[in-house]
This record gives C-alpha cells, sequence and structure tokens, in this order.
C-alpha cells in the first residue's frame, strides 16, 4: 500500500504578542492666541521601558507631557491611560523644593502619598540611597547643587511609587557629570518597572536612554516607532532634517 501523500501546513511567520498601550493620545489638539500649537497628535506608548518625546523647542513636547499628567485638558481629541492619577508623577523643568531639609523634603512627600509613619524610615533611607543623598540628608534642600537637586525632586517623586513617571528635560541645565548621575538614576528606575516619559532635545541623550521615540515638530508627530529603527534610518523628512543638525521650516 502506498504511503499517503503528506501535505504540510504552510508555516506562519511568529508574531510578538501586541501590547496595548499604557497611555495613548488620539487626535489631540490645543489652540493658544487663535492658532494650533498641537495638531491632531496621536500615539502609543507602551507599559515598560523609556519613550522619549523628541523635537525641537517649541514642538509641544511640554504641552503633551502636561496633558499626560491631567493638568490640562485638550480640545480635541482624547487621552486615555490605564492608571488612575494617584499612579502618575510629574516633575516640571524647575520644580521647587521646601525650604526644609533633604529629609524633610522626601517625609512630607511620603506623608502626601499616606505612607504610614511606622514605614517612613525605611522608604526614606531607600529614597536617600536612590538619589545618592544620603550624606546630605540634614542639608537645607536649597544648599544643593543644581544636580544633586534634580535628584532630590525625582525621588520625592517616587515616593507615591508611581507606574507613570513624567519628565520634563530633567537635565536642561546640568553639567554632564550631573547628567550622567541623573540619567543612570532613570535608567534605574525604569529597570525596576516604572514607565518613564521623557522629554528632551537633547538627540544624544534620546540615543543613550530611549527604548521608543515620539518624534514632535511645530506641534505635530512627525514620526513615532523604536528607538533603534529612528535613529538609524528615519522615515520622515522633519525627522532627517533634525538629526542631521539642519534648521526645520
Amino acid at each position: 500500500m502506498a504511503d499517503p501523500q503528506i501535505i504540510p501546513f504552510p508555516q506562519q511567520p511568529l508574531r510578538a504578542p501586541s501590547v496595548a498601550p499604557l497611555l495613548a493620545f488620539d487626535g489631540v489638539s490645543i489652540r493658544r492666541g487663535g492658532g494650533l500649537v498641537l495638531s491632531d497628535v496621536s500615539f502609543g506608548l507602551s507599559p515598560h521601558g523609556i519613550s522619549c518625546l523628541l523635537g525641537p523647542n517649541g514642538a509641544g513636547k511640554s504641552l503633551c507631557l502636561r496633558l499626560a499628567a491631567q493638568l490640562i485638558l485638550p480640545e480635541e481629541g482624547r487621552i486615555t491611560c490605564d492608571l488612575p492619577p494617584s499612579q502618575i508623577a510629574y516633575v516640571p523643568q524647575n520644580p521647587v523644593l521646601l525650604r526644609r531639609s533633604v529629609s524633610g523634603n522626601l517625609v512630607h512627600a511620603l506623608k502626601l502619598s499616606g505612607v504610614r509613619w511606622r514605614d517612613r524610615r525605611d522608604r526614606l533611607q531607600t529614597l536617600l540611597t536612590q538619589a545618592r543623598l544620603t550624606f546630605a540628608a540634614d542639608q537645607p534642600a536649597q544648599s544643593l547643587s543644581s544636580g544633586e537637586a534634580q535628584r532630590l525632586t525625582l525621588v520625592r517623586a517616587l515616593a507615591s511609587q508611581p507606574q507613570l513617571l513624567l519628565l520634563d528635560e530633567p537635565c536642561a541645565s546640568l553639567d554632564p557629570a550631573s547628567t550622567a548621575a541623573l540619567e543612570e538614576l532613570v535608567c534605574t528606575i525604569a529597570r525596576s518597572g516604572t514607565k518613564i516619559v521623557l522629554v528632551t532635545h537633547d538627540v544624544g541623550q534620546a540615543k543613550r536612554l530611549a527604548d521608543d521615540v515620539v518624534f514632535l515638530a511645530s506641534g505635530k508627530v512627525r514620526e513615532t516607532g523604536p528607538a533603534d529603527r529612528f535613529f538609524e534610518a528615519p522615515g520622515s523628512n522633519a525627522a532627517r532634517a533634525y538629526l542631521e543638525g539642519r534648521l526645520l521650516t
């Protein structure tokens, strides 16, 4: 008896499981002074890693971050986030430190976050260690250097143990050594499982930190995607011009 003919099933390409976005903008627009400052902005960010909102000054990056933090509302479109507001922390470009010690700033944040008093001591030590500010625990916060102050504001935002951390140009006024220390802290936080969205116009910083990029120019999203693909082969003329250091028109 002849062997039966075997007809193989065609092989299907393996597909990575889709991941629902943690944060999504859908057709978001905002007007100021009669003109659009954000125009039909749409993108989605995964729940993990570091996403950079990259682009020139005035592109709308910080405005997107404030929208994500629910500090302002869109005039058109919608923003969805799979987290309650208590799990979102926002650090503006020029945060204000309280007129207290370094520890006092952190203890105040822990109190506001509802951390029980018997747990505060351990949490305080953890935050001081993360910021590499144990030596300055009793110093006035306003006596810190710019880099130290930025690290303090960053870990102060962690008091509530947020799942989403929004950072607006945290290294804008820092020297290279302070920038390196802050970037190391940002990476440590991301590895711990906190999603980070970082606004920057520094291409070098985005290359060092980003897992994915949302590139904005003139209030519009011009390109999104994985960081390695964006930097190696940008698909839009605006992104290519920006990465080559040419002026955008």
